[in-house]
């Protein structure tokens, strides 16, 4: 199934990759004359191979390349054809003006994509916990999907910190994506010097998401993370304050992680229990188990549209507060990209939780 997963996609891209370059021929054949079709061939094969060589070779600049050659192309599918029928319902006229239309068109869409992808903003909530503790509120800082690599680094992770200190959290809670597959561009880059700056007065705390497992470092990611302060818990649970159970999840990647019933049967289920959970898989029995607030990331809400349709499709809660009971699922958009580094119809956001206590 791997394998016919590949060759789909692989002949999806290349039928994607060959209409775009195609339509863009005829487009400068038509308006300007352009002749050189070898030149024109040999770049869109550049441009469609870039994100295959800049993975082999690690390069964040063919990726880039390659991810937004994935847009143009993408987009392709949808804006070409309207394009096409434009021109024809115009009596095959204008192809010029059509095509500067289109040019036009993309433009905004990655001026406003690099944007929004670029320039995090704060979503908060206001939840209600029928359970008594000593502190009558809890404020809560919750981010996911940082995908610290290539692409999304130092600079953006500043963004965060500063977001952190305005805030003012009592907790930062960071369900899941930490790392973009692989360790070494985080160790490269010293992206720890940044890391180490996130601080609240009732601590740090993680999980593991499906692409921290995918480098083979997930060992690595937890014993970094928490040299730098950030406490992983992996199928764990700690306590707050003597009085608020932080829970935290394996990814559901993991073959070997914890069922959950089995994870919190010990606990005392009088007091709060708040679950990180990086895929928003579980809502049932997160209810069923008596989890208070379930936080998860994932779905990145689709990242650039139409993937919302898509996320809405394959989850109860693909974003957003959506209350079970006494169950709050809160799922967060990301703050960080993947693949493309651009979003359309989302937003690198940062979620504050402001929680009261009855």
């Amino acid at each position: 199934m791997f394998i016919l997963a590949i060759l789909l996609f692989l002949l999806l891209y290349s039928g994607m990759s060959f209409y775009f370059g195609y339509m863009g021929w005829v487009w400068l054949k038509y308006s300007f004359s352009f002749r050189h079709k070898k030149t024109y061939s040999l770049v869109i094969l550049v441009l469609s191979l870039s994100i295959f060589v800049g993975y082999s070779t690690s390069s964040a600049i063919l990726q880039t390349i390659g991810y937004y050659w994935l847009i143009l192309a993408g987009f392709g599918l949808i804006l070409l054809p309207i394009a096409t029928l434009l021109f024809f319902l115009l009596k095959k006229k204008g192809i010029r003006a059509i095509g500067f239309v289109l040019l036009s068109v993309y433009i905004l869409i990655f001026s406003f994509g690099t944007f929004y992808a670029w320039s995090p903003v704060v979503q908060t909530y206001q939840l209600s916990i029928d359970k008594n503790v000593e502190r009558d509120r809890l404020k809560i800082l919750m981010a996911s999907d940082f995908h610290l690599g290539s692409i999304v680094g130092k600079n953006h992770l500043e963004k965060f910190v500063h977001l952190v200190e305005e805030t003012r959290p009592d907790i930062v809670l960071i369900p899941g994506d930490l790392i973009d597959d692989h360790i070494e561009p985080f160790l490269k880059e010293n992206m720890g010097e940044m890391m180490r700056k996130i601080d609240a007065p009732l601590g740090v705390y993680a999980t593991l998401g499906n692409h921290d497992y995918y480098g083979q470092d997930n060992k690595k990611i937890v014993e970094e993370m928490e040299e730098l302060g950030i406490e992983v818990l992996t199928d764990e649970v700690t306590m707050i304050e003597n009085e608020i159970y932080i829970i935290g999840r394996n990814d559901d990647t993991d073959k070997n992680r914890v069922e959950m019933t089995k994870l919190v049967s010990t606990l005392d289920s009088s007091k709060p229990m708040i679950m990180l959970d990086h895929q928003p898989n579980e809502l049932d029995a997160a209810q069923a188990n008596g989890i208070d607030i379930l936080l998860s990331g994932h779905t990145h809400r689709g990242q650039v549209f139409p993937g919302n349709l898509i996320t809405n499709m394959l989850y109860e809660n693909d974003y957003g507060l959506l209350k079970k009971g006494n169950m709050h699922s809160i799922v967060s958009s990301g703050f960080g990209t993947w693949g493309p580094p651009l979003r359309l119809g989302t937003r690198s956001e940062v979620v504050v939780i402001n929680v009261e206590f009855k």
